[in-house]
């Protein structure tokens, strides 16, 4: 088992790049702490958020590709992020699978090559994954997207439009979602559904069936009127607040 830690701060903004499949859980700390079983192994470094641009980690054995991750700079054009963030970044690369804690009040930005899992989280999440991905437990999503199945399950969405796209199945369920227009293309059909007066704006594509979870009364619209998957929240899926 390797492991690596770095002191943080309370509120930083952490950048996970895995070439297998990763666990990110909030934690009551001032570190970031990474560990890999994976003989590929891991870096933790601290970094110029202006450095971190369109990039690409590659590993290879003769013609074998074990991983190829081309990863987007999350900071281009947020000059007001980049200056409430003092220009810096803390990175964790895996070779392969692994397990990442951050402080509870992190930013986080995930992409994973297999599947993620995210939890536990104060901060501003950003996540994909090549197969499946949970994003549980947290309080502002900003986007998610997955190759295979999407649960999401957080308080808040950070802004006014947006879209998560799962290759299979994606379910939905925002705490706070009560003044949106829902526009949903799951397999074979699409449909829409207004909560409130429709102000912010989602849509929601996956290849096979999407679930909306919400306590708030759903208005179908035109022209078919169609509602598809819609189910209450229970207990199970409250998120619980750190404060």
């Amino acid at each position: 088992m390797t492991q690596r830690s770095m002191l943080a701060g309370q509120t930083p903004t952490v950048v996970i790049r895995a070439g297998g499949s990763v666990t990110v859980e909030g934690w009551d700390s001032d570190r970031v702490q990474a560990e890999t079983a994976s003989r590929w192994g891991l870096q933790l470094e601290r970094r110029k958020a202006a450095n971190i641009g369109r990039e690409r980690a590659r590993a290879k054995i003769g013609e074998r590709v074990l991983f190829d991750i081309s990863f987007d700079n999350p900071f281009n054009g947020a000059r007001r992020l980049k200056k409430n963030l003092h220009g810096e970044v803390i990175e964790v690369q895996l070779g392969g699978d692994g397990r990442v804690r951050v402080p509870f009040g992190s930013d986080l930005v995930v992409y994973a090559v297999r599947s993620a899992e995210v939890q536990r989280l104060q901060g501003r999440v950003t996540a994909t994954a090549g197969d499946d991905l949970s994003v549980h437990e947290v309080k502002v999503l900003a986007h998610a997207a997955a190759g295979r199945d999407l649960a999401v399950d957080c308080a808040t969405l950070a802004g006014s439009e947006f879209k998560f796209g799962a290759g299979r199945d994606l379910r939905f369920y925002v705490h706070t979602l009560t003044d949106a227009q829902v526009m949903i293309k799951d397999a074979g059909s699409y449909w829409e559904a207004i909560l409130g007066n429709g102000h912010i704006k989602v849509q929601l594509t996956a290849g096979g069936e999407v679930t909306l979870v919400t306590d708030q009364e759903v208005q179908a619209q035109p022209p078919n009127f169609i509602l598809g998957n819609i189910e209450k929240p229970t207990p199970a899926t409250e998120t619980t607040d750190q404060d």
